[in-house]
């Protein structure tokens, strides 16, 4: 059981009951039990393909189960939409495009509302207060396009926290981030799930940088998933059984180095990967 859920008592903001995703002919992936309780954070692993980013889609309702059941918030998850808050994965945006740190943020306010909207006065503030919150004030009038990937996702988070959000879903954010920005981001999202109870949903190809936040991964691969404790799934034997092939897990100094996982992406030259792999 994890941390989070012996502390919380209380009952899932997120389950899946034999959840199964296919397109076609092509199985995603099927059979997966999985209960996330208020605050807890749970790291979502695994190869190019292996259907992370659709486990994400389908959490937000965009993306229907080919079967098994999923609820979010106790209600479909097209229903509770309101309360989730989504980091995306990063695109690349043009040094041309005029919208603002403190527009994107607004949107997360208001930017779903229908009819009159709050006082632009009340609304200014509350944007103020998020982009000091997670440390965007000195560029809040700057256009996002003129931004580096850290500042922007400062600006993301921000936007994702304005909903005031129980889960929070966060699609690789830490993509093309250096060391200084990924441990940023990080404790961004580690703040809001102690101070708020917010469960995070965290989709990344490195666990090194939130290793020590993790209370369970849920990993998917070619040979099936895995849930548990990162102790229990990050290890040789689980992590071969899932990939089919001899894959040895290594600690070194507090690092999760992994050995011989196929189909891995190389991290791009100008990344300093946290969690290496060697392919055969």
């Amino acid at each position: 059981m994890s941390r989070a859920t012996e502390a919380s008592g209380t009952g899932a903001v997120i389950s899946l009951r034999g959840a199964a995703l296919s397109y076609g002919e092509r199985v995603v992936w099927q059979g997966l039990d999985l209960a996330v309780r208020p605050g807890e954070f749970l790291a979502v692993l695994g190869p190019n393909g292996s259907g992370k980013t659709s486990f994400v889609r389908a959490l937000l309702g965009r993306q229907q189960l080919s079967a098994g059941s999923l609820t979010v918030l106790g209600r479909p998850p097209r229903e509770a939409c309101r309360h989730l808050g989504y980091v995306p994965q990063q695109a690349e945006m043009s040094a041309q495009a005029m919208l603002r740190a403190r527009d994107l943020v607004r949107f997360g306010i208001d930017g779903h509302r229908f009819g009159p909207r709050p006082r632009n006065r009340d609304v200014r503030r509350r944007v103020d207060e998020i982009l000091a919150s997670v440390g965007a004030s000195a560029y809040a009038d700057v256009p996002l396009g003129l931004l580096s990937g850290g500042e922007r996702q400062r600006v993301r988070i921000g936007q994702a926290l304005a909903t005031d959000p129980r889960i929070l879903l966060c699609d690789e954010p830490l993509l093309s981030l250096d060391l200084h920005h990924q441990r940023a981001v990080t404790e961004l999202v580690d703040a809001r799930r102690h101070s708020h109870g917010t469960a995070v949903v965290f989709v990344t190809h490195e666990i090194n940088p939130v290793l020590g936040l993790v209370d369970r991964v849920l990993y998917l691969a070619p040979g099936g998933h895995r849930v548990g404790t990162p102790e229990e799934v990050l290890t040789s034997e689980s992590l071969s059984r899932l990939y089919g092939t001899q894959v040895d897990v290594v600690r070194v100094r507090g690092r999760v180095v992994v050995v011989g996982a196929p189909d891995e992406p190389a991290a791009p030259p100008h990344h300093t990967p946290e969690i290496e792999e060697v392919h055969r």
